[in-house]
């Protein structure tokens, strides 16, 4: 029989932990690194990514370290819920490619008792806030940010600025297309 304290029980602990940063910067590497830790842990972990990007793998999540976990692919951040199933930690890598819906998909996971570890970039290559970020970093009840060093000078970087004329907010790319520059070499005049 499942009593009203169950409830209440398991939704205490359910929560929602951004991890974000420019490009370059560790995110992917630490939600691999947590998801891993929840595994040993004997919990249930269920990973998704945005369908488009397939930058190094359709099906994993590689960071750029090489560092690698089996995940499931999905077009909408809907999707998540109808295939969270049975499980304890829900890890969701590059959320800023997600729609609108990923924080209200987030936070019935984490609602309904489950731990969500989401990474994703906070601004676009123009410095703004990117997609679903600020609202999901408004609700999380933990933030982690992440900085890359900057390649002009060395300082930490939290920018991700493209070295192509391409104006599309999302474009996939890699060194050959981003490199991630401190607020000053960001801001400074070419």
């Amino acid at each position: 029989m499942f009593l009203e304290n169950d409830v209440d029980r398991s939704r205490s602990r359910g929560w929602i932990e951004v991890i974000c940063g420019s490009m370059f910067s560790g995110k992917t590497e630490e939600l691999i690194r947590r998801l891993k830790r929840a595994r040993i842990a004997k919990l249930r972990v269920e990973i998704f990514k945005p369908g488009v990007d397939v930058r190094y793998d359709e099906e994993k999540v590689i960071s750029h370290d090489a560092s690698e976990i089996l995940s499931t692919p999905v077009p909408a951040s809907a999707n998540i819920l109808l295939m969270a199933g049975e499980v304890d930690v829900v890890g969701i890598d590059e959320a800023q490619f997600f729609d609108p819906e990923l924080p209200n998909v987030c936070n019935q996971l984490a609602n309904m008792g489950i731990r969500v570890i989401v990474a994703g970039l906070d601004m676009d290559f123009k410095g703004k806030p990117f997609g679903p970020m600020p609202a999901l970093l408004a609700t999380a009840e933990y933030i982690t940010k992440v900085h890359a060093i900057c390649v002009k000078c060395g300082s930490l970087a939290q920018y991700s600025h493209r070295t192509t004329p391409n104006e599309d907010l999302v474009m996939l790319g890699e060194t050959d297309s981003y490199e991630p520059l401190c607020r000053a070499c960001f801001h400074r005049p070419e």
